[in-house]
C-alpha cells in the first residue's frame, strides 16, 4: 500500500473530501494521544463483557451487524462512492465480501478456537493435555483507504469473533466510512456496552498513539515503510503486530492458457479500483508463442474501460492525490528502461483520473516492475517457458498474491510461486474465499487475516497439563526420581526414538 499524506484544515479537525470533486463530505475531530488512551480504556472495560460471552452469543451479535449493514447498504455504498471514489457497484461487491467474512468468522470461531485435547506423548502418559484459546483483550486496527470496509474487516470481524474488542483508526481518506461501520455495529447491538467496536480518527500521529496505547495487538494495512515504523514502535512494549503491506503481484500466462479468459482477467485485475489493489495485477509474464494474441486481447478489453464518477465508469478517480505522482514516475521509468506503451502512457493521466496503461517488455530493474505502482497500469513481458516465468515472478521483494493461467498445469505452476496466495485461471479468487488465509511475507508483511489462521491471530493459546495420577518411581519432574528410573529410561528411549532409518 502507499503512504498517505495529510489533508487537514487544522490541528484538531480532519476534513474528508470527495476525491473526484474536492467537495467536503464531513469533518471529524482528531483524536490526540489522550483521546486514544480514553478509547482504549473504554474498549478495555467492554472487553470484560464481550470476552466473557459464549461463541454462540458473539455469533448472534455479529450476524445482527451483518443484517444491519444489509439494511443500510444503499447509504453505505453511496458513502463509499463519495469518499473513496469507486463505482457504487464495486462498493456493493466490497460489502458483499465483508458480509461473507463476518459470517465465516462468526460461524467458525468456536470450531477453530474451542478447547482441544492433545496427546501428552509416551513419557508423559500420566498427564492430560489441552489447549485453550483466550481473547487477547483489545486489538488496535489501522486501516487503509483503497478497500475501506473489506480490508480492515479482515482484522475487525475476526478479532471480534475471537472475543476481543476493537479500536479502529480508519484512513484519513475513508474516515466517514470507518465511523459508519462502527456506528452500524452499535445500532445493531444497543444492549452491548460502549467500546466493543469503536473508532479514533486522525492522521499518522493518531495511529502512532494507538500503537503505543497499551493495546494487546496491532493490525495494520498500509505501506511497508509505515509498517516497519509501527513494528519498531510496538517493539518497545513487545506488542505483537499483524502487517499487510502490499504487493507487486505477478501473473503467469502459460502457452496452453485460454488466452481470452486470461486477458479478460488481467485487464480487470490491473485496473479495477483504479489499480489501487494490494493484490491486483501489476506484472504479467506470458509465453512468447502467444504474446501478441494475448496483448491484443488485453487491449481489446481495456478499449472499453474508462474511469469516471458517472454510472458508466468502470472505475473511479485516484483516491489519494499523491499516488498520481507515483504512477507518473513509474510510467516514465518504464519508458526509459526499454518498455513500450502499447496502450496509453503519460498522457493517460488526466487530473484525478488515469486511463488504462499497458507497458510491454519493460526492464526488470525498472521501478514499474520492482515497486508497487498502485495505479491502473500493467507490465507485460515475453518469456521463453514456465521456468523463466517462475524465476521472474519470484524475483521480487513482495510476496503477496499471484495468478496462473494454464489449462493443464495451473496448480503445478502455482506451487512453484513464493506468494502467500495464488489463483489459478482467475485473479483474486483467494481474497473472496473466507476460509483461505490472506497475507504475505518480506515487504508484503507479517501474519494472516481470514480463515482459521485469521482467527488464531487474535487468540492467546493457553496450554494446560494436568497430572492425572502419579507413577511410582517415575517422578520425572522431581528430585525424587530414582537412579533405577533413569536406567529404565535409557533402555526405553532407544526403543521409542532410536530405530528410525
Amino acid at each position: 500500500m502507499s503512504t498517505t499524506e495529510s489533508k487537514t484544515t487544522s490541528e484538531t479537525v480532519l476534513t474528508s473530501v470527495n476525491p473526484a470533486t474536492g467537495e467536503t463530505i464531513a469533518t471529524h475531530p482528531i483524536a490526540d494521544p489522550e483521546a486514544v488512551a480514553a478509547a482504549v480504556a473504554t474498549a478495555r472495560t467492554a472487553a470484560a463483557t464481550w470476552g466473557a460471552l459464549s461463541y454462540p452469543e458473539r455469533k448472534r451479535y455479529l450476524l445482527r451487524w451483518s443484517s444491519r449493514l444489509v439494511a443500510v447498504s444503499d447509504e453505505l455504498c453511496d458513502l463509499i462512492h463519495a469518499e473513496n471514489g469507486k463505482p457504487r457497484e464495486d462498493a456493493f461487491l466490497e460489502l458483499m465480501l465483508v458480509l461473507e467474512h463476518i459470517a465465516w468468522a462468526a460461524k467458525n470461531a468456536e470450531k477453530v478456537l474451542k478447547t482441544r485435547k492433545v496427546s501428552p506423548g509416551a513419557t508423559m502418559a500420566n498427564f492430560g493435555a489441552s489447549i485453550e484459546y483466550r481473547p487477547l483483550g483489545v486489538v488496535g486496527v489501522i486501516g487503509p483507504w483503497n478497500y475501506p470496509i473489506y480490508t480492515p474487516n479482515g482484522s475487525i470481524a475476526y478479532a471480534l469473533a475471537a472475543g476481543n474488542t476493537v479500536v479502529y483508526k480508519p484512513s484519513e481518506y475513508s474516515t466517514s466510512i470507518g465511523n459508519f461501520m462502527a456506528k452500524t455495529f452499535a445500532e445493531a447491538n444497543p444492549e452491548l456496552p460502549a467500546g466493543v467496536f469503536i473508532t479514533v480518527n486522525g492522521y499518522g500521529a493518531t495511529g502512532a498513539a494507538l500503537v503505543t496505547s497499551g493495546v494487546d495487538k496491532v493490525a495494520f494495512t498500509g505501506s511497508p515503510g509505515t509498517g516497519k515504523r509501527i513494528m519498531a514502535a510496538a517493539a518497545d512494549s513487545l506488542t505483537p503486530v499483524l502487517l499487510e503491506c502490499g504487493g507487486k503481484d505477478a501473473v503467469i500466462v502459460a502457452a496452453d492458457a485460454d488466452i481470452k479468459a486470461a486477458a479478460d482477467a488481467v485487464a480487470y485485475g490491473a485496473t479495477m479500483n483504479s489499480g489501487q489493489t494490494c493484490a491486483g495485477v501489476e506484472r504479467v509474464y506470458v509465453d512468447r508463442s502467444i504474446r501478441d494474441q494475448f496483448v491484443a486481447e488485453v487491449k481489446k478489453v481495456l478499449s472499453n474501460v474508462h474511469p469516471g464518477s458517472d454510472a458508466k465508469a468502470a472505475y473511479g478517480p485516484m483516491t489519494m492525490p499523491s499516488q498520481i505522482d507515483v504512477v507518473r514516475r513509474h510510467i516514465d521509468s518504464a519508458l526509459k528502461n526499454g518498455g513500450t506503451a502499447v496502450m496509453g502512457g503519460l498522457d493517460s493521466i488526466k487530473g484525478p483520473y488515469i486511463e488504462p496503461v499497458v507497458l510491454l517488455d519493460v526492464e526488470e530493474t525498472s521501478e514499474a516492475v520492482t515497486d508497487e505502482t498502485f495505479g491502473p497500469t500493467v507490465t507485460i513481458r515475453s518469456v521463453d517457458g514456465i521456468d523463466e516465468a517462475v524465476r521472474l515472478a519470484n524475483n521480487s521483494k513482495y510476496f503477496l498474491g499471484s495468478a496462473v493461467f494454464s489449462r493443464k498445469h495451473g496448480v503445478e505452476i502455482a506451487r512453484r510461486l513464493r506468494a502467500g496466495a495464488t489463483s489459478v485461471n482467475s485473479v483474486l479468487g483467494f481474497a473472496a474465499i473466507s476460509a483461505l488465509p490472506f497475507g504475505g511475507r518480506r515487504e508484503s508483511g507479517i501474519g494472516r487475516i481470514h480463515g482459521a489462521p485469521g482467527l488464531l491471530e487474535f487468540a492467546d493459546p493457553h496450554s494446560i497439563a494436568v497430572q492425572r495420577f502419579a507413577i511410582p518411581g517415575m517422578a520425572l519432574l522431581s528430585y525424587k526420581r530414582t537412579e533405577s528410573t533413569m536406567k529404565l529410561l535409557r533402555r526405553i528411549v532407544p526403543l521409542i526414538h532410536g530405530r528410525h532409518k
